[in-house]
Parts: structure tokens; C-alpha cells; sequence
């Protein structure tokens, strides 16, 4: 039975990987905030929580071994590392670098994932993205990112920690509380008017949060050294096609516009298609 360490593991990514592990045999540690009703966090695949911030001396009092440490904890928010880069550095940077240092000197044998973002290469225009191509971030949260893509890539050329790593682009599914669907769904069924950043013409690649999950899950028992990979499904939706078929589904006619604008520091999410090559 493999031991599956996962930080986060009470946001939406953390645990539904979680469920995906547990469902696949593995014993799992969950570390993070969060306020769970009683032990809900079991109905999640969760045998054992820590409620913790995420440093080095709180991974030595958890004080096991671990198989594979999926990263799911930390930052997920353009906006946020804007509004605070300062908190926002600690939460990305910080806790990575905790992690790896625990590896190195406590699970040596252990694989590090990390589910990061394509907003580590920046505003690269509307074309095929190769998980090769120049990094050039343009908000906090990208170079955050970039920072700590950078750290998994030292501890592993320095001291051959084994460790893969995600650019996860758009996910949703069941239980995500933020971002476009979750937004749109709510402002869809509260007026007959609704309005949206950009001009409808952006496009997002999107992936089923149990299709990441699985994702996460099936590249750790595959990583051997260092890898990286784009996870989306391939394909680009313009978001007013979203939009479109949301107020088809809710059977309602709504008035959508677009306002034209873009929000600060998101522009690499706009016109984006991958392509793994």
C-alpha cells in the first residue's frame, strides 16, 4: 500500500485527488487548512488530517514516510497575488521549498507532484503551447509559480529527487465554488442580464476535475526523474459558447454582454489552445 502525502487537501484539487488515491488503494495523509464537518474529510478518501500550515517543522510532526507528496496546497489565485503578493509568495514558494527540503533530508525515495499553471509562460498569443516554449510571466501568481517550478527542478538536479510536474489549465466539476462556470451559473440564474470580462472570443481549455485527478494520479506512478506536461484535454471553446449552451441548459433567456475589458495580470488565460506535442 503506497503512503500518499497530500497538501491542500481540503480545496477542490486536493480532495478529489485524494478520493482518487484512496479509490486506488493508497493510505492518505491530508495536511492544510479547512474546517471539516466532524470526519467528513473520510467521505473524501482521507484517512488521517492535520490542520497546519505547511512547513517544514509541521511535516516533521506528521512524522511518517511518504511515497509520493502531491502538492495541491498554496496559491490559486491571480487576483489574490495581486492583492497580496507578499502572502501569496509564502503560500507558492515557501511551503515548495518546505516540502522539498523535507524530502531530501527525511523521504529521499519519495516523488514530489506538483500540479502547477501554464501562467508560468506568460501571454504567448493564440497558439499550440509546448510545455518548452519560453517562460515570460505577467502577474505574481505566474512568477510565483515559475519560482517554484524552478526549486522542484534544483532539488532534482541536485539531489535526484524525483519530481513531476502539471500545468493543470481550466478545471471544474462538481463543488468548485469560483471561477467562470461557477460564476456564470450563479449570475445566469439571478438575472435576465448578465455581464462578463473580455469579449467572448477568449478561449479556455477545459478539464473534468475527476479526468485531473486521474490525471495527477497516473503520471506519479510514471515520473522517474523529472518531468513536465501540459493537463488539458486539447481542445479550445470560445467562452461565449459556454456561456451559450449554460443558458440553454437552465432554459432561460438571458441578455449577455461583454464588457471588453480584462482583468489585471489574466491575459495569459485569454486565446489560449494546448497542445501537447
Amino acid at each position: 500500500m503506497k503512503n500518499v502525502l497530500i497538501t491542500g487537501a481540503y480545496g477542490f484539487l486536493g480532495r478529489n485527488v485524494a478520493k482518487e488515491f484512496k479509490a486506488n488503494g493508497a493510505y492518505v495523509v491530508g495536511i492544510g487548512h479547512g474546517k471539516w464537518y466532524q470526519d467528513e474529510y473520510t467521505k473524501w478518501g482521507i484517512d488521517e488530517w492535520h490542520e497546519t500550515t505547511i512547513t517544514f517543522e509541521a511535516l516533521l510532526n506528521v512524522n511518517q514516510e511518504f511515497d509520493v507528496i502531491v502538492h495541491c496546497g498554496g496559491s490559486g489565485s491571480v487576483g489574490f497575488s495581486h492583492e497580496n503578493p507578499y502572502e501569496d509568495f509564502q503560500k507558492s514558494v515557501q511551503s515548495t521549498l518546505s516540502l522539498l527540503e523535507f524530502i531530501r533530508l527525511r523521504n529521499p525515495q519519495c516523488k514530489f507532484i506538483y500540479p502547477s499553471s501554464p501562467a508560468v509562460q506568460g501571454n504567448l498569443g493564440n497558439i499550440p503551447i509546448k510545455e518548452s516554449m519560453e517562460s515570460v510571466p505577467v502577474s505574481p501568481y505566474g512568477f510565483h509559480k515559475k519560482i517554484a517550478e524552478q526549486l522542484c527542478l534544483s532539488y532534482h538536479n541536485n539531489f535526484n529527487i524525483q519530481v513531476g510536474i502539471i500545468r493543470y489549465f481550466s478545471i471544474y466539476g462538481a463543488g468548485l465554488k469560483k471561477q467562470l462556470l461557477w460564476d456564470a451559473c450563479r449570475k445566469i440564474q439571478e438575472s435576465d442580464v448578465v455581464v462578463f470580462f473580455g469579449t467572448g472570443k477568449e478561449t479556455r481549455d477545459w478539464l473534468n476535475i475527476s479526468d485531473a485527478a486521474r490525471l495527477l494520479r497516473m503520471f506519479s506512478e510514471h515520473v522517474k526523474g523529472y518531468d513536465v506536461i501540459n493537463g488539458g484535454s486539447g481542445r479550445s471553446i470560445e467562452i461565449q459558447k459556454v456561456i451559450s449552451d449554460l443558458c440553454s441548459h437552465f432554459n432561460k433567456p438571458v441578455s449577455v454582454k461583454f464588457n471588453g475589458a480584462t482583468k489585471e495580470g489574466i491575459q495569459f488565460i485569454f486565446g489560449r489552445i494546448l497542445q501537447r506535442h
